[in-house]
């Protein structure tokens, strides 16, 4: 069992910062990725940036230069650094834990309750 926590969201104004962290526990066998998803109200959950076990990094485009991915191994914990922050970042940001499996391949399996953040213009 993986236990996933998250921490660090708030409230911000244009153009301010948060960072948030993810604290993973438990059995990390198999674990190939974090990534950090958010829900914006009314859309769906996306994916806006994952690390690998092998240091590989994705960022969608959408943050791209606002965001950055990092991770303290020695703390079993993922990091969100936001700046630039606009409205429309604005929504609950999930972590979770990516395993695979032969037979199943990759997937997002492990979730943490999620953590708002709020950017009013």
């Amino acid at each position: 069992q993986v236990h996933v926590a998250e921490s660090g969201g708030g409230r911000v104004q244009t153009g301010g910062s948060l960072r948030l962290a993810c604290a993973v526990s438990g059995n990390s066998f198999a674990i190939n990725a974090m990534g950090w998803h958010r829900q914006a109200p009314g859309k769906q959950r996306e994916l806006v940036a994952a690390i690998a076990h092998d240091g590989g990094i994705h960022i969608v485009d959408s943050v791209k230069g606002r965001f950055s991915i990092s991770r303290d191994n020695a703390k079993n914990t993922v990091y969100l650094q936001m700046s630039s922050l606009k409205p429309e970042d604005t929504g609950v940001y999930y972590c979770a834990v990516e395993r695979c499996t032969v037979v199943r391949g990759c997937d997002f399996d492990y979730w943490g309750q999620g953590t708002q953040v709020t950017v009013s213009s």
